[in-house]
Parts: C-alpha cells; structure tokens; sequence
C-alpha cells in the first residue's frame, strides 16, 4: 500500500518539497516509533496534542505496523474556528480517538505500495482504516490524493517517513469518519 512509486514521488514531491522541507520532518530516526518521531516534528505538534488528549501515545508506541495519514498544523488550522479546541476537551475524547484513528491504517503502506493498489484497482483503493470506516486512495495525475467517508478529498504532500513501527505520509487536511 505504497502511495508513489519512486518516479512518480519524485515529479509529486517536487512542487511541495520547499513547504515539505518547513512543515514537516524529512527525515525520521528510523529506529524510533511514529509516536517519537512526530513529537519531535514542529509541523506536527497539533496532531500530537490531539494523540496525547485522545490518550492514543501509547497506541503509536506499539508494534505495529501502522500507517499513518499525519495532518499538519496547517490541516488542523484550516478547521472551522474552535474545532481543535473543542475535540481536545477531555468530555470529547471518544470523539476525538474516532478521527484520529481514522488516519491510521493497521499495516505498512509504502509510497510504492499505495500506486500499485491503486494501479491494481483500476485506479482507486479503499483500505480500512484503525477506526473502521474506509479511505478511498487516488491518483490525481502525479499527486495522490485520499478521500474520506464524508467525500473530502486531502493531498499527500510528503510520503514515506520510516519509523520503527510503521509509515507516516504527510498531509494537507483533515480526514473525518462518516461515524
């Protein structure tokens, strides 16, 4: 479940990669979990707070495999005014968990891996996300693009950060459960 083989990474990755290079973490240790390495990623530090509200730190801690559709500060930003404030309310826990557990799929899907699906599908894959709805997977010319239940389309703008339990892929919105 690789979201770019390495042609089409390079051609995706190259218009965002001044925005990929400032956002978010180009490179991870590849010895320490997703978990790790996104509390040490600035671009990232939202998510974070939300996985430690949502009490999910331990979760990405784990074995795994995972992989993880990771929004940036900007993604959370770019919610209705007070959303963020109000998901990280401890009374909105569950809630919270839902979605972001919705960014996370239960094996390791490489850039590579997601084009084949998608090739493979006709030029679509569905995986079943940690929450339990589906996301939709395209490839929109040379960027790939996932789609969640309610039909918001979000960009993948940096693929395939390794970690020791699994993938982080970048990207440029929020995804929302139909649950």
């Amino acid at each position: 479940m690789a979201l770019f083989n390495m042609s089409i990474s390079k051609v995706f990755l190259a218009p965002f990669m001044a925005l990929a290079l400032i956002s978010a973490p180009s490179q991870a240790d590849e010895s320490k979990t997703i978990a790790e390495n996104a509390a040490n990623a600035e671009a990232l530090s939202t998510l974070v707070a939300a996985v430690q509200a949502a009490e999910l730190v331990d979760t990405l801690k784990g074995d795994g495999p995972f992989t993880v559709f990771a929004p940036t500060n900007d993604a959370f930003a770019a919610l209705p005014a007070g959303t963020v404030e109000m998901l990280l309310k401890p009374e909105n826990k569950d809630k919270l968990k839902k979605i972001l557990t919705y960014h996370v799929v239960p094996s390791k899907a490489t850039a590579e891996m997601v084009v084949g699906l998608i090739k493979q599908g006709g030029g679509h894959a569905k995986v079943k996300t940690v929450q339990g709805d589906e996301l939709t997977l395209k490839l929109m010319g040379d960027k790939v693009t996932v789609t969640d239940a309610k039909g918001n389309t979000v960009n993948v703008v940096q693929a395939d950060i390794m970690n020791s339990n699994g993938v982080v892929h970048v990207i440029d919105g929020v995804l929302m459960p139909s649950k």
